[in-house]
């Protein structure tokens, strides 16, 4: 379909929009001339928009265009990852985020430095900065191919586009202009999804013919409870694995923790996180209902059997093309939301990759301390730099094929060990360095290869139907017709085992070898320095019996938070010197008595 002069407008005001929210921020405030500024927004935001950017710095362009494609080929039992999202957001803000905040560290993994060492920081930062580059190249690659598929317009082009206005507005405007552009990407993502859902449900006569066709043809899927762990997605995976999942995201990412770090207070960053809950599983359920409704519409001639795309990501733009290019600038307002989901995912990889190459990389090796302005302006430079690399990456994601499946498995491989280095550090303080890298090490290793080893067993999708589709040429049509369900000659279980394992697992997998391994090893190779317990969890601090476990408070920001917590602890130390002048009165009444 072509594009008229309307869609143009509404992509390009996008695109405008975003990087005039980066001048503006570049250009007010304090102009982004520190780097408490240019990465923490100097701990000044409130918790709204940053419970946006939560939100759609990994749940954007992968969300819109892979659970749709997901809840169309193989039903709805992957939406019941929102139930651990639900079970995993109280220990995120109960046993990491206390620890970080209280901290207030730049990058994350400063706090594995002062927990264990250099090597230990080193090697979890380097995993890090390997999964935001290959999870960057899918984001920026995912609407360049909806792009590509909706409109004809050049995959290249349309990577160079997301990349660079995405790269020029995150390296001027700083965390503060990631933030604000995340709300207002945020909302177009939601728009475009909603779109798609009115005009569908219009079309088939209403969500509960939608819902209807769905059922009928075995899209609604929510009670597998096979404990296989071979098995796709099933209660167990889906609540189990998916909870892993959203901690390696939520609790220790980089990414993540740098714009919790924004906020006041604690309490604040606290807030932020429960905010993004429902956020995150409104746009979740409205997606996987965009997928059931592009079925109904599809159900009796199927786009990917046909041969109409070539990939099943193609069919969320597909949708568009067929029934919105007829109203003017909501095709554009579409691909303007996908666009944004890409554009704020990419910032946030951008500004953590800065971020940690800075604190990680560069400044342990000055020999003296630098000037705020080469602090800043080499921040700055980084995220220049990584914004143009992220681009050439972006080519890379074309060669894997699913979406969704490929940035679960990029989060999956190296966010468990990450999330079991953290937890190893905070909940165990016997655990030493020696012990938990090489833990780290071998759980990164073995997740890379189960996750990205093969041959895999093929994805056997639900069934499709082709018998109403018009009797056309099948040159007119890009693609081969795809049937599914192809495979190589081997029987499932002829498969070898470890690759047979869900996605779903590869971070329980990998937090568990870096556990385990951390722990057994600990045994000859123990923690001989005491731990600072400001580095250990609160929930640690209640089972060791420390008599401080509820004093995780944040960093006083302002005169009258610093009364607060003047008057806070003015009274636990009079209460503490009560007890002992009552203990040391009845010792001597004791004494006295005879």
């Amino acid at each position: 379909m072509e594009l008229s002069i309307w869609d143009y407008g509404v992509f390009a005001l996008v695109l405008i929009i975003s990087a005039g929210i980066g001048v503006f921020y570049r250009f007010t405030g304090g102009k982004q001339k520190t780097v408490e500024e240019y990465m923490l927004a100097n701990g000044q935001m409130s918790p709204l928009p940053v419970a946006f950017s939560l939100m759609a710095s990994f749940m954007s362009a992968i969300t819109m265009l892979g659970v749709s494609s997901e809840n169309y080929l193989y039903g709805t039992q992957f939406q019941l990852i929102n139930i651990a999202y639900v079970i995993a957001t109280p220990i995120a803000t109960s046993c990491f985020l206390p620890v970080f905040y209280t901290l207030r560290l730049t990058s994350v993994y400063e706090y594995l430095e002062k927990r264990f060492g250099r090597v230990a920081r080193f090697s979890a930062s380097i995993a890090f900065s390997l999964q935001m580059f290959l999870y960057t190249g899918i984001v920026l690659y995912a609407p360049a191919l909806a792009l590509s598929a909706a409109t004809g317009i050049n995959t290249v082009l349309s990577v160079l586009s997301i990349g660079l206005v995405c790269t020029f507005y995150s390296t001027i405007g700083g965390m503060k202009a990631v933030l604000i552009t995340d709300v207002f990407q945020s909302l177009l993502m939601f728009a475009a999804i909603y779109c798609v859902i009115i005009k569908g449900s219009i079309d088939m006569g209403g969500i509960s013919q939608i819902w209807s066709i769905a059922s009928e043809s075995g899209r609604i899927q929510f009670f597998n409870f096979d404990m296989d762990p071979t098995v796709r997605h099933s209660v167990c995976s889906q609540i189990v694995g998916g909870m892993f999942i959203y901690l390696s995201l939520y609790a220790v990412n980089q990414a993540q923790v740098q714009r919790l770090l924004t906020v006041r207070s604690l309490y604040e960053a606290k807030m932020s996180l429960w905010l993004s809950l429902p956020i995150l599983m409104i746009l979740s359920f409205s997606t996987a209902f965009a997928g059931l409704t592009i079925f109904a519409k599809y159900h009796n001639c199927d786009p990917i059997m046909q041969g109409r795309i070539c990939a099943p990501d193609q069919l969320l733009p597909l949708f568009v093309a067929d029934t919105l290019s007829e109203y003017p600038g909501v095709t554009g307002l579409f691909i303007a939301g996908l666009l944004s989901g890409s554009l704020s995912t990419v910032s946030s990889s951008i500004n953590s990759l800065a971020a940690v190459t800075w604190e990680d990389y560069i400044t342990p090796m000055l020999k003296q301390p630098v000037s705020i302005l080469v602090s800043t302006l080499s921040n700055k430079s980084l995220a220049f730099t990584y914004g143009l690399t992220c681009i050439g990456l972006a080519f890379v994601a074309s060669k894997f094929k699913g979406v969704l499946q490929a940035s679960l498995t990029v989060f999956g491989v190296v966010g468990g060990p990450l999330l079991g280095i953290f937890t190893v550090g905070m909940m165990f303080p016997f655990v030493s360095e020696v012990a938990v890298v090489p833990s780290f090490l071998i759980a990164l290793v073995f997740g890379f290869w189960i996750g990205f080893g093969g041959p895999k067993p093929p994805v056997h999708r639900l069934s499709g139907h082709i018998s109403e589709c018009p009797q056309l040429s099948e040159e007119r049509f890009p693609c081969s017709p795809n049937y599914g369900n192809s495979s190589i000659g081997l029987a499932p279980d002829e498969y070898f085992y470890f690759y047979r394992i869900s996605y779903m697992y590869y971070t329980l997998i990998g937090f568990t070898i870096t556990l385990l391994l951390s722990l057994i090893l600990s045994i000859w190779f123990p923690q001989k320095n005491q731990v600072d317990k400001k580095l250990l969890s609160p929930m640690t601090h209640k089972i060791m019996g420390y008599e401080d476990a509820d004093e995780f408070i944040s960093i006083p920001k302002n005169e009258e938070e610093q009364k607060i917590i003047a008057e806070m602890k003015f009274k636990q130390d009079l209460r503490k010197r009560n007890i002992e002048v009552l203990e040391e009165s009845s010792t001597n009444h004791y004494t006295t008595a005879l």
